[in-house]
């Protein structure tokens, strides 16, 4: 077992590190397919639906383990499930060592074709509309923690698939606020910032309670 496992390790460090865009390649259609075809998704009660990291793993980003701390923190871990969704699309978070999630390096922040921009929507809208069509019975609730480019795309996937995004945080008042502020790289800001950070914890628990009034 041993071997097969460090031959497989072996197979996956040699595979190419992509640096185009990555929702324009075929590996990222082909892995995307893979998981609405045929993965089973963990039927959880809540779906928390997170933008993917610029570091690989996701889970090893800091603003990743900044956020997914308060989750913990705050819901039993056999309540929720993660979902990345972004330029990689949209994966359940216990494939993102699976190529091509864990081999790519893109940043779409500092973007600015707009031909590019208005793609990435497209095809990003697709995706998590098809993911949210699979999943509409998997989940109960889903709660999305995002800004920016990638809330657009969540928001329209939601549309189109006709299955709501329950809680979306940022709240829009906290953003305008930021934007406002006018103090930061992105015009929104980072996920990771203590202001977003704090909201996403206490309308965390907001629902959890809310929750345990309906038991």
């Amino acid at each position: 077992m041993g071997d097969l496992q460090n031959q497989k390790d072996s197979e996956t460090s040699q595979r190419p590190f992509l640096t185009d865009p990555p929702f324009y390649l075929a590996e990222f259609e082909a892995s995307y397919r893979y998981i609405i075809d045929d993965y089973d998704i963990p039927p959880r009660e809540i779906a928390i639906f997170m933008p993917c990291a610029i570091r690989k793993p996701y889970s090893k980003s800091p603003s990743h383990q900044l956020i997914r701390t308060i989750i913990s923190q705050v819901l039993d871990q056999s309540r929720y499930h993660i979902v990345i969704f972004g330029t990689c699309g949209i994966v359940p978070a216990e494939l993102e060592e699976m190529y091509p999630y864990a081999h790519y390096h893109y940043m779409l922040g500092k973007c600015r074709d707009h031909k590019v921009l208005e793609d990435f929507l497209r095809i990003e809208t697709e995706r998590i509309a098809g993911y949210l069509k699979k999943t509409r019975h998997v989940y109960h609730y889903r709660i999305g923690y995002c800004i920016g480019i990638f809330r657009e795309a969540l928001l329209r996937g939601s549309k189109q698939a006709g299955v709501p995004i329950d809680i979306i945080l940022p709240t829009r008042d906290l953003i305008n606020k930021v934007i406002e502020e006018g103090d930061c790289i992105f015009e929104e800001g980072s996920l990771s910032m203590e202001e977003y950070l704090g909201e996403f914890c206490d309308e965390l628990i907001r629902f959890r309670n809310s929750l345990r009034e309906e038991e």
